[in-house]
């Protein structure tokens, strides 16, 4: 895979890296892997949210009324 960076991320993602004394490479995994975690997340919070939404509709609807 091949990944076309803009110059002045590149620098910075050079930088932080340096920072945290890894390569590159590792730092651009290390996101990768936030990125996927952070997906995962949400979709598991919306389901969440359309599991209560869908079960306690009239509770919901109780709540709001009061």
């Amino acid at each position: 895979m091949t990944v076309r960076i803009p110059e002045a991320l590149d620098r910075q993602l050079e930088t932080l890296a340096e920072a945290q004394k890894i390569s590159k490479h590792a730092l651009l995994l290390q996101g990768a892997a936030l990125v996927v975690e952070q997906y995962s997340r949400r979709t598991e919070i919306d389901s969440a949210i359309d599991f209560v939404v869908s079960h306690d509709a009239a509770l919901l609807k109780r709540l709001e009324d009061s």
